[in-house]
Order: C-alpha cells, then sequence, then structure tokens
C-alpha cells in the first residue's frame, strides 16, 4: 500500500505486509529518507516527525545548502537520491555532465503519481504481476530541464520493494551522464554487517561478512557480466544477526551486466547504500527529449534474520521474476554428456547413453559441447551452428526421433554470443566481433565475443538459433557463455558512445532473449556462463533456471549452493551428481552424498552411465525415483539453512508443510565423537509428523583391514577375497523412525544413532567416515 500525507510537504509511506518504507520531501525540496524496517501504524504526516533529524545549527566544517536553508547540511541527512555539488561528499547516485562542463546537480521535487501500472522500462527486464497491476509510486524530480524519476514498485506478501530511475533530458543542450544508479538508501547508523557472495570459476558465490563502522565496502563487476566475482546479491544486516533473528536489509539488482554496489559509513555515522548499473567506463550521450533507464533493484527488510530475507526473495523471483510455462512447474532429471564424453561425440554414444539413463529414470539428455561444426576442441567453429554430420549423420532431427522413440527428451548446449577465429562465421564477418583494430586483443578460452551492440549481429544470432530450435523435438537448451570481457570496444558505434558499449551489450543480449524465449515458449532454457559467472535476476527473467557452477564436487557444492541459498529459490539453482574422483578436485566422495546434494534444487546427472556397476546403477535408480516422489518440496518448499562448516545442515518443507525432507552432511570426521542432533525449522508445531531415513547397506571394505577383528579367517584388505566377501555380507545401515508433533521435534533437536567411533558397531551404529550424509523425512501423520 501506498499512502501520501501532507500538502506543502507530503510524506509518502509505502507499506508491505511486515514494513514500512518512509520519505518526505523537505522544505528545500529534497528527499529526506526517514524510515524502513517493521512494518508501523502511521496515519498522518505528523506521525512521521519521530524520525526527522533535527538541527538547530551548521556543522562545522561542512556546507550549508543555501541562506534561506542553512540548518540543510546535505552531507549529514539521509537522502532518496544525491548528486554531485552542494555539499553532499559521499557516494552520489547520479552524475551527470552538462554543455558548460559543470557537474553539479540539484534534483528537487516536483511532483508525484500513484497508479498500479508498472512503468514501461521498454529495454529492460524487470519484475511483473500475472494480472498486470503493481502499485507504483512514482516521483519527478527536476533540475535545469532535465528531469529524474524515481519509480517505486510494492509486491506486499513477499515484503519486497523495488526501485528504478530514469533520466529525461528536455533541455535544449545534450547532457552526459556519467552514472544513474537504480537504488539508495540512507540509514540512520553505523557498524552494520554486510554479508556479500564472492568467488571465481569453480567457487562460485563463497559467503563473506565483514562490518562497517568507518569508509566503504563496494561489490562490482567490471568483467562485462555480473559475474562469479561478486554477486549483486548483498545483505546488510545487524552485527548479531542469524538466521532467525536480527534485522536485516537484503538488495539485488534485475541486471546482467557490470554493476556497482557500495556501502558507505560517512563521518556523521550515516551509511549509505546505493545499487545500480557500474559508472566505470560508463557514459552516455543523452541529447534532447532522449531518455536513459536504469535496471530495476529489488529490496526487502526482515526483522526476524536471514532465512524470513530469503524467504522474501525466494517467493518473488519464483512469482515475480521467472515467467512463462516453466514458472512454478517442476523440472525435469536430466543426463548431461559433457564429463562422460567432452567433446568425443556420436549419434550412436549418444543413444547409448541416453537408452542407459531412461532405465535409471533420468527425463532428458543433454548433447553439450562438441555436436556442430568442426568442434572436437575449444579453438574451433564457435558460431558454426549447424550440425556436424559425421558425429550427427542424421542431423538433431534425426537424433531427437531416436530418442523420442523410447520417450527421452533432447537437449543441447549453445554458445551463441562468441565466436572462435577458426570459424567460417568469423572469416564472413570479422567486423562482428568485440576487438580494437589494430591493437593487441587479449583473449579467454580462444573466442571472441560477438558485438551485441550491432543490430546486424542480434538479428543474424536471433535468426540462426530461430532456425537451429525448429529442426528438431527440442525440449531444452544451455545456454552458455565462457568468458569475461576484455578491451571492450564496438566496431559498430561512434568514438563518443563508446561508453554505452558494455551497457548496449546487454541491451542487444536481452533483445536476443525475449524474442527467442518468446518463440520458443515450451523450451526450457538453462542459463549458464563458465557455471555461475552470470547467475543474477536479469537471467531470470528469461532463463527459469541456472547452472550453478561448473564444480560438481560436493564438498564444494555445498558452500556454492549454501551462497545461492540466500538471495536465490532452489527452483532455479541446477546441480548434477557427477563421477568420483570427481574432475574439477579430484576429490572422492559417496554416490549418496552426491545426490543428497544436488537433491536440493534441480537434480541432473554428468556421468558415463556405462559405468556404473549393479550396485551403483540400483542405487541411482532409487535415488531418482526418491527424488521424483519429492520434487515438488525439493525445487519449491521453503528452504532453511542450519548449520554451515564441518557439518552442514539443511531442510526443505512443503508449502502445506505436510512434508520435509532435511539433510545432514559431515565434511571431516570428529573421532571419539558419537552423539549427534538434527535440528529441523519451519515444521507446522501441531502437525504429528513421522521422522526416518531410509535404511541402507554398508559395503564392508569401508571398514578396511578392521574386517579380520571379527573375520574367522583373515583376509587381505582390496584382495579378491575382501571384494567377493563384500558381495556377499551387507550389513545394515541404522534406522530412524520416531513419531511425534512439530512443537517436540523442533524444540531441542532430533538426537541420532551413535557415530562408529573406533570402540564397537552393530546395526545402530550410524557409520558415518569423511563426506558422509543422510536425508532426513518428515511424514505428516494424515499422509
Amino acid at each position: 500500500m501506498i499512502k501520501k500525507f501532507g500538502a506543502k510537504k507530503p510524506v509518502f509511506v509505502l507499506t508491505t505486509d511486515n514494513t514500512t518504507y518512509v520519505f518526505s520531501v523537505t522544505d528545500s525540496g529534497h528527499l529526506e529518507h526517514l524510515y524502513y524496517g517493521p512494518k508501523t501504524d502511521i496515519k498522518s504526516a505528523g506521525d512521521c516527525d519521530v524520525f526527522r533529524e533535527k538541527r538547530e545549527f551548521e556543522l562545522g566544517n561542512t556546507i550549508r545548502y543555501s541562506k534561506e536553508y542553512p540548518n540543510v547540511i546535505l552531507e549529514d541527512m539521509c537522502l532518496e537520491m544525491s548528486s554531485l555539488g552542494h555539499g553532499d561528499i559521499r557516494e552520489p547516485f547520479l552524475e551527470i555532465t552538462r554543455k558548460d562542463g559543470s557537474q553539479s546537480s540539484d534534483f528537487l521535487f516536483s511532483s508525484y503519481e500513484i497508479n498500479y501500472t508498472k512503468d514501461d522500462f521498454s529495454m529492460l527486464p524487470g519484475s511483473y504481476s500475472e494480472d498486470g497491476k503493481v502499485e507504483h509510486l512514482r516521483i519527478s524530480l527536476t533540475d535545469r530541464d532535465v528531469i529524474l524519476e524515481l519509480h517505486y514498485y510494492i509486491y506486499p506478501c513477499y515484503d519486497v520493494i523495488t526501485r528504478s530511475s530514469k533520466l529525461i533530458n528536455r533541455s535544449d543542450d545534450d547532457i552526459t551522464v556519467k552514472r544513474l544508479l537504480s537504488l539508495q538508501i540512507d540509514i540512520p547508523f553505523s557498524g552494520a554487517g554486510i554479508t556479500s557472495f564472492h568467488g571465481a570459476w569453480a567457487r562460485e558465490m563463497y559467503k563473506n561478512t565483514t562490518s562497517l563502522t568507518a569508509g566503504k565496502f563496494v561489490i562490482e563487476s567490471r568483467c562485462g557480466i555480473s559475474s562469479s566475482r561478486a554477486n549483486p546479491f548483498f545483505m546488510v544486516h545487524s552485527p548479531s544477526a542469524n538466521e532467525h533473528s536480527g534485522y536485516t536489509y537484503g538488495f539485488n539488482l534485475i541486471y546482467s551486466g557490470n554493476h556497482y554496489s557500495s556501502v558507505e559509513v560517512s563521518p556523521f555515522g550515516k551509511t549509505r547504500i546505493v545499487s545500480g548499473i557500474q559508472p566505470l567506463g560508463f557514459s552516455c550521450i543523452l541529447k534532447k527529449d532522449s531518455v536513459f533507464e536504469a535496471p530495476e533493484a529489488v529490496m526487502t527488510f526482515s526483522g526476524a534474520g536471514f532465512s524470513k530475507l530469503s524467504h522474501n526473495f525466494h517467493g518473488f523471483i519464483n512469482d515475480h521474476i521467472i515467467r512463462g510455462k516453466w514458472k512454478n512447474k517442476t523440472r525435469p532429471v536430466l543426463l548431461n554428456s559433457w564429463e562422460a564424453c567432452y567433446f568425443n561425440i556420436t549419434e550412436n554414444i549418444i543413444v547409448a547413453l541416453a537408452r542407459k539413463a531412461k532405465q535409471l529414470g533420468i527425463e532428458l539428455f543433454v548433447v553439450d559441447d562438441g555436436w556442430f561444426g568442426e568442434r572436437n576442441d575449444d579453438s574451433h567453429s564457435l558460431g558454426d551452428w549447424d550440425e556436424n554430420r559425421k558425429k550427427l549423420p542424421k542431423g538433431l532431427k534425426g537424433l531427437s526421433d531416436k530418442l523420442k522413440s523410447f520417450d527421452m527428451k533432447l537437449g543441447i548446449w549453445v554458445e551463441p554470443e562468441m565466436v572462435n577465429t577458426e570459424s567460417r562465421l568469423y572469416r564472413l564477418h570479422p567486423e562482428w566481433t568485440m576487438d580494437i583494430p589494430g591493437v593487441l586483443h587479449s583473449e579467454g578460452r580462444n573466442q571472441r565475443i560477438l558485438d551485441f551492440t550491432n543490430p546486424q549481429v542480434t538479428k543474424y544470432i536471433t535468426d540462426k538459433l530461430t532456425s537451429l530450435f525448429s529442426k528438431a523435438d527440442i525440449s531444452y537448451v544451455k545456454w552458455d557463455m565462457n568468458r569475461i570481457f576484455s578491451d571492450i570496444f564496438s566496431k559498430y558505434l561512434p568514438p563518443e558512445k563508446q561508453g554505452e558499449t558494455a551497457h548496449r551489450y546487454i541491451l542487444g543480449l536481452y533483445s536476443v532473449l525475449k524474442t527467442l524465449t518468446e518463440r520458443f515458449h515450451d523450451i526450457l532454457f538453462e542459463g549458464c556462463a563458465s557455471g555461475g559467472n552470470r547467475f543474477d535476476l536479469g537471467m531470470l527473467c528469461y532463463f527459469p533456471q541456472i547452472w550453478a557452477s561448473d564444480n560438481t564436487d560436493a564438498v564444494s557444492r555445498t558452500y556454492i549452493q549454501e551462497g545461492y541459498s540466500y538471495g536465490y529459490p532452489l527452483s532455479c539453482i541446477s546441480n548434477h551428481v557427477s563421477s568420483s574422483p570427481n574432475h574439477q578436485t579430484l576429490r572422492v566422495t559417496p554416490l549418496s552424498t552426491r545426490f543428497n546434494i544436488s537433491s536440493f534444487g534441480i537434480l541432473g546427472y554428468e556421468c558415463n552411465v556405462h559405468y556404473l556397476n549393479a550396485i551403483h546403477r540400483k542405487t541411482v535408480k532409487d535415488q531418482i525415483r526418491i527424488y521424483k516422489s519429492l520434487r515438488e518440496v525439493f525445487q519449491f518448499g521453503d528452504f532453511y539453512r542450519g548449520r554451515s562448516g564441518n557439518v552442514h545442515e539443511w531442510i526443505c518443507v512443503s508449502k502445506d508443510k505436510k512434508y520435509a525432507v532435511a539433510m545432514l552432511m559431515q565434511e571431516l570426521v570428529r573421532p571419539n565423537f558419537q552423539s549427534e542432533r538434527l535440528f529441523p525449522v519451519g515444521l507446522d508445531p501441531n502437525m504429528t509428523y513421522r521422522f526416518h531415513n531410509l535404511s541402507g547397506t554398508i559395503d564392508i571394505r569401508i571398514f578396511g583391514s578392521l574386517i579380520n577383528a571379527v573375520a574367522p579367517i583373515r583376509i587381505k584388505q582390496d584382495s579378491l577375497a575382501h571384494r567377493t566377501l563384500s558381495k556377499a555380507i551387507k550389513l545394515k545401515s541404522e534406522k530412524e523412525e520416531i513419531k511425534a508433533k512439530g512443537s517436540v521435534l523442533m524444540s531441542t533437536g532430533i538426537t541420532l544413532s551413535p557415530q562408529f567411533s573406533g570402540t564397537g558397531f552393530n546395526e545402530n551404529t550410524r557409520v558415518f567416515p569423511d563426506f558422509s550424509s543422510r536425508l532426513y523425512f518428515f511424514e505428516a501423520e494424515e499422509n
């Protein structure tokens, strides 16, 4: 709900189910931020006086705004937006240069409008509502015939407010925009915690927490994409905040390019938070009557810690970012060919793997890199999106027909934004790549980036992929992007527009994605950029899921997937069970753990299923059966994080709270430590649940030579006798079985069977060596 109180100095109150956001117009015409936090009952402008900062005298060594308003010290005010000049020397929201070279601006309130329509940001994706109605506040500010619009949208049930901005030049002269951000909020205290998510290829979304009492903390990407280096999602919170308590603000950006966010503490103890397009290297010449649009930013507040904040984002993304046929629809279990075959694929290999996969319960086979052009390594044929007829004699159509004959769906991998210099496309159109003529071009992965600022390029790619996707019954497309930008330059744009190149590239990409996803609305598109290098809300407006990381190691994935879960729902996080030793870390982990980690989200497999022995085939078949039976819970249930570190604890609870699945994973064994508890959350306290695990068998080889302590004959470890005995003798694993009310189960944790600690073993012992895990199930009594 949006309300306005007062006439001369209006106060705007934005209310969601559990939060209130307040700002007002000052006597000087500036927008003063007053409050953002738990829901408050505001019924008049006078009710907001409690939030206003009071001042009688000018602060020493500061700048007063004017003689008329001597007590307006912009450097020490909480503002909704700021620009260079008039004394505010903190991080600006807006930077423009006028014809005379001056950079000071003074945008003052001129008008407002409240309506129920989403403003048309024609070139950028954004949030949406299925009924087309979103409560919307537009604030207009002016400075010498330049208009700044601030837009606020309310999504009440998820406690989300989104913000965006537009700059409109009504003056007769050109202006140069050096910075237009999407969000600014000033809060009247310092010392907050900042949690951000950083990493690199194969270690995306590692959580980092710091506190800020002075100076500035920056979260940014300069590599042309949202990047694995620093995800645009971050949180600002009370220092003691945890999963279930504490004030927490969350921020994200609906944008896939260079981004910039900073948290800055002023000398007067106030904290400024800004977020938007990266200003470094950016400039845009705005001619008379031209408009520049900033991407939409998303913010939410939780007074109940990180878990509630995550649920706000999860629900908002599922309902107001992801769209199309696959919105809120469960996703298929797939087998990807990459780690099984790499570039060495043929139709016979694919069909044989797909038949094996079908027997295991897999629903979709994805042909990864290597099916097109002369693509036998990573230095050839990117850009040549035609089937390699030596590998696929009857093309994708013949392959899809064969797979359909045994009810297997076909998916393919593409990397349409890239080109190898060893390709037909590059030889025909070298001018279509982003490089500086006559200057050394630094490359990544033997490929160059196609210039998506050029409409000829985007039209060619759109037409080429339209033809490709129409050739066969393609159910899934994995859209990859395997390098970052360097030496950013467009041969299409004139010199004065080179500062727009990085942003215009993203706009060109969005135009391609919009066209293709609307033309092929049945295809399940999955985003990928060397794993999670472009895991952001902009891509999720087109692709309902994103490949989390090229690293499929189960231990690494616990941290990666936990990191994503703070700001993104499990329904958009794609995970694969791969071989052991793992191809990225060479770590050996149990098949059960690889599945247990991957099941929290969208499950896939990436291994050579021909090499699975009989035991592993049965295990995988059982895993897929279990996953399918609880797919709705794993993909769309409410996700809660428990402990993280040596012990990881997760739980997903169905929306009706009748089902839940928990996971406990241990990295390294703690010697002589038998006792362990599982701490469920999110259950209905009044429902009675059956709590249980799935009892399995234990391979006696896990005990090594210790088997000789009980064997009647001497057995050499890893010998034929040892292997034969392991097939004949199967020990049962522990069985958990409890029936209790949710309130009891959540009270002090559930005591689990004792862990093996070297002093004895029976069927009630939990054998839990390094990298072990368990799934635990909760079923309401009537189910």
